[in-house]
C-alpha cells in the first residue's frame, strides 16, 4: 500500500508502555513504520517502588520525575511521537484518588474518546494496540478506562459524523489486545528452576485462569527483548532494578526463553480484503468473538495445547499485502515528537 505504516499504542501510565509490547514497537520502528504512543494519564498516583529513589525531592516532584522517566523509555524503545492525552492517574481501586474530577476514570466518555479520535485522524495509524476487556489479574481503573476509550476511538476515528472537530475521519484497520500467555510465564518459570533460582511466579500465577486460546498473534521479538529491559530501567522510581519478576534471570536468558509479544487481534478490518482471519474462519474456537467494534470478524482460534494451530506473526499481516503466518510449534520455550 502507498500509505505509510503507522502503529499506535495506547497505554495508561508512564512505564506501561515499557511492560507491555516494547519489543514489538522496537522491531516496527527499526522496520520503518511510524510509531506512535498515547499515554492516558502522567501516572502521578504510582508509588515509588525503587528504595533509591524514594527521597523528599523525588516524591515533590513525582509528575515532572515521571514524565522525564517516559520520555527516556520511548526513546530506548524508538517510539517517533508521544502524545499525553492529559488526564490525571485515577489511583488504584477503591482509593480515594478514584473521586478526583480530573481523573481518566471519571472523565466524560465523550471527552476521553474525542481527544484519541484526534490523535488517530492525525497520525492515521492502520494498527492500534491497547488492553483487553477482561482484566481481572489487575482491574486498575485507568486500564479499564483504557480498553473502553480505544475501542469506542477505534470505530469512531472513521465517522464522519463523529466528533467533527477532530479533523478528517481516519478508519484504522486493526485493533489488538496485549496479552500475558501462560506459556510466557511458564517458559519463564522453567528458566529459573533450571538456573537453581527462586522464581517469582508462583502458584499464583498459575492459579489464574489461563488466556491462551485467545491468542491469535504472535510476534517474533528475538534480537529486541533487551529493549524491553532498558525501557523498564528508564522508569527509575516504578521499577526496582533488585525485581527479579523484571531482573531475576541474566537478561540473555530472559530474553530468549520466549521471544515472542503475544496479542488477541479484536478487529480485523482488513478479513474481507484476503478473504479469511489467520487461521481460518471455521477453525475450532471461531465462536469465541472479542468484544468491540467488528467483533464478529475477531474469531479466535484455539488448538488441543491452548493454542491455535497457526499464529498470524505480523501485526500488519493484511495491510501491506501477503500473508505471514507462524506454526505455533515455533512459539516456545530517532527523534522523538512530544505533545502535551
Amino acid at each position: 500500500m502507498d500509505q505509510p505504516l503507522c502503529l499506535l499504542a495506547v497505554h495508561a501510565h508512564p512505564d506501561d508502555e515499557a511492560s507491555k509490547g516494547a519489543a514489538t514497537v522496537a522491531r516496527y520502528h527499526r522496520e520503518g513504520v511510524h510509531t506512535v504512543l498515547a499515554c492516558c494519564t502522567g501516572g502521578e498516583a504510582g508509588d515509588i517502588l525503587n528504595p533509591e529513589m524514594d527521597t523528599p525531592e523525588v516524591r515533590q516532584s513525582l509528575p515532572e520525575v515521571r514524565m522525564t522517566e517516559l520520555r527516556r523509555s520511548a526513546e530506548v524503545i524508538g517510539y517517533d511521537e508521544v502524545v499525553m492525552l492529559g488526564f490525571r492517574d485515577s489511583g488504584m481501586p477503591g482509593s480515594e484518588l478514584n473521586d478526583d474530577p480530573r481523573c481518566f476514570a471519571r472523565a466524560t466518555l465523550d471527552d476521553a474518546v474525542s481527544r484519541l479520535v484526534e490523535v488517530i485522524r492525525r497520525t492515521q495509524p492502520q494498527v492500534i494496540i491497547t488492553y483487553p476487556e477482561d482484566q481481572q489479574a489487575y482491574p486498575h481503573p485507568d486500564h479499564l478506562r483504557v480498553h473502553e476509550v480505544t475501542v469506542a476511538a477505534f470505530g469512531a476515528a472513521g465517522d464522519p459524523a463523529a466528533f467533527p472537530e477532530a479533523g478528517d475521519p481516519w478508519q484504522p484497520l486493526k485493533l489488538y489486545y496485549t496479552i500475558w500467555s501462560r506459556r510466557r510465564m511458564l517458559a519463564m518459570h522453567e528458566k529459573f528452576l533450571e538456573l537453581g533460582l527462586a522464581s517469582p511466579f508462583d502458584d499464583r500465577w498459575f492459579e489464574r485462569p489461563s488466556l491462551d486460546h485467545l491468542v491469535t498473534t504472535a510476534v517474533d521479538v528475538s534480537g529486541f527483548g533487551h529493549v524491553q529491559l532498558a525501557a523498564l530501567r528508564a522508569h527509575a522510581t516504578q521499577i526496582d532494578p533488585a525485581s527479579s519478576f523484571w531482573f531475576g534471570l541474566p537478561p540473555e536468558v530472559a530474553t530468549a526463553a520466549h521471544p515472542y509479544d503475544e496479542y488477541v487481534l479484536a478487529c480485523d478490518l482488513c478479513r474481507d480484503c484476503r478473504g479469511v482471519p489467520p487461521g481460518g474462519s471455521e477453525g475450532p474456537g471461531a465462536e469465541s468473538q472479542a468484544e468491540g467494534p467488528g467483533a464478529e470478524d475477531a474469531s479466535t482460534f484455539g488448538g488441543s495445547d491452548g493454542f491455535s494451530t497457526q499464529l498470524e506473526s505480523d501485526l500488519f499481516d493484511g495491510v501491506r499485502g501477503g500473508s505471514q503466518q507462524l506454526a505455533v510449534s515455533d512459539v516456545t520455550g530517532a527523534g522523538l515528537r512530544w505533545s502535551r
